[in-house]
């Protein structure tokens, strides 16, 4: 419900990513644009034309640089973005760049003054974008770090030039001092920019979270509907990438894949899609069922016809400070989740009693997990509840919207 006591403000919210597209970034992006709206405030969100991951432009998106539409109350800007199915770091740099320079420019044609501008990074450039156009806007500059840029591409391999290592630094450092307030989705991410000298004041922990509307348990209808329904079901669900260890999940299917009661069900996309395609052809991997992404509003039917889930991240020190919104889809869904990333992540699984960890890139363990809750259906139920009880408690999408409203509309005044 509205309060009509309280402050309306004027928000410009850059995201590259945004629905239709499908992922973390998207939802996040996306719900929390919703929420602030539905509290009577204005939102304007500049994206990209939808393509994310396939580098497809939509035929309608064709031939145009900019498109606005509405969705939910939203005022939605889609601007121009260079998107090939080639990804090579040239190719990945004028994508990001070419967003950097469409956003800018179509947010000078809005017209519009806006109170705050909110941009959300990775991608690393949008900070540019942000930056500017709180300037030219008169506006406060809020920055969003769901990733620690360039570190996690220099970890990834994705960036090794020193001169542009050091370059990104810089723009790294000039982001987190013109910032107002800087929000990070980790307590890993808020530690090391504590670390790094950023005052305390400055700095606002939003975690993802679930929308718990969407992700329940729907039953057991769609593992019916896939022709799963005497198979003891693993799932995985998000973005087929670089850091997720895709080379390990094949390998773990292809461990299992004389246990015919087992089944693997892998749905999403992403650089690595073509790879698993691949090796299940080369290895004959019939135990695995791989399908292109499913939209939001139904993803919760497919991992309700899973038995348990699986969230992996590469072994990397970087990613101790990780913590996957696909595991609150998960536990939201009442599924347990096997969970191969250490640190903070772990820490949540086993506070919730939501699942087990196993040491990531380590596909014994994983398959153990997998054998363990397979003969012991009691131990599934049990921590499918608790991990949606925990979600409800601590993690519902609306909770940590309402928190962050709270912090932007403080600094207006």
């Amino acid at each position: 419900m509205m309060d009509s006591s309280k402050k309306r403000v004027k928000i410009l919210y850059i995201s590259q990513y945004f629905p239709p597209e499908i992922g973390a970034t998207q939802a996040r992006a996306f719900e929390i644009a919703r929420y602030l709206v539905k509290q009577g405030h204005k939102v304007t969100v500049i994206t990209e034309f939808p393509n994310h991951p396939s580098g497809i432009l939509p035929k309608k998106y064709r031939f145009k640089f900019f498109q606005k539409e509405l969705m939910e109350g939203i005022i939605v800007w889609r601007s121009w973005v260079f998107a090939t199915p080639n990804k090579t770091f040239i190719t990945r740099l004028a994508f990001y760049l070419s967003f950097m320079l469409s956003s800018i420019l179509v947010g000078l044609f809005t017209g519009s003054r806006f109170d705050i501008v909110y941009a959300t990074s990775p991608p690393f450039f949008v900070g540019v974008s942000g930056y500017i156009l709180s300037r030219l806007k008169n506006a406060r500059f809020v920055f969003e770090v769901r990733d620690i840029w360039p570190e996690s591409a220099i970890v990834l391999g994705e960036l090794s030039n020193p001169r542009l290592i050091r370059w990104a630094e810089k723009l790294e450092r000039f982001y987190y001092s013109k910032a107002e307030k800087i929000i990070v989705v980790t307590r890993g991410i808020l530690n090391t920019l504590l670390r790094r000298g950023e005052p305390p004041e400055k700095l606002l922990l939003i975690e993802n979270g679930s929308n718990l509307k969407i992700y329940a348990n729907r039953g057991q209808a769609k593992k019916i509907e896939l022709n799963l329904q005497n198979k003891f079901v693993v799932g995985y669900f998000g973005i087929f990438g670089l850091a997720q260890g895709m080379e390990q999940l094949c390998d773990l299917v292809n461990n299992m894949k004389n246990l015919p009661d087992v089944h693997f069900l892998f749905v999403g996309d992403g650089p690595k899609k073509k790879m698993v395609l691949d090796i299940k052809h080369r290895k004959q991997l019939t135990n695995l069922t791989i399908l292109d992404e499913i939209p939001r509003e139904e993803i919760a039917e497919y991992i309700s016809a899973c038995d348990v889930t699986l969230v992996p991240l590469k072994k990397r020190k970087l990613f101790t400070s990780a913590l996957p919104s696909k595991m609150f889809d998960n536990m939201a869904c009442e599924r347990p989740v096997i969970l191969s990333v250490d640190g903070e992540a772990r820490k949540l699984l086993e506070k919730a009693g939501a699942g087990i960890f196993v040491e990531p890139e380590n596909t014994t363990q994983m398959m153990q997990a997998i054998l363990t809750l397979k003969s012991n259906s009691h131990l599934c139920r049990e921590m499918g509840k608790n991990g949606r009880a925990f979600v409800e408690k601590n993690y519902s999408r609306e909770k940590l919207a309402s928190k962050l409203e709270k912090e932007l509309i403080c600094g207006i005044t």
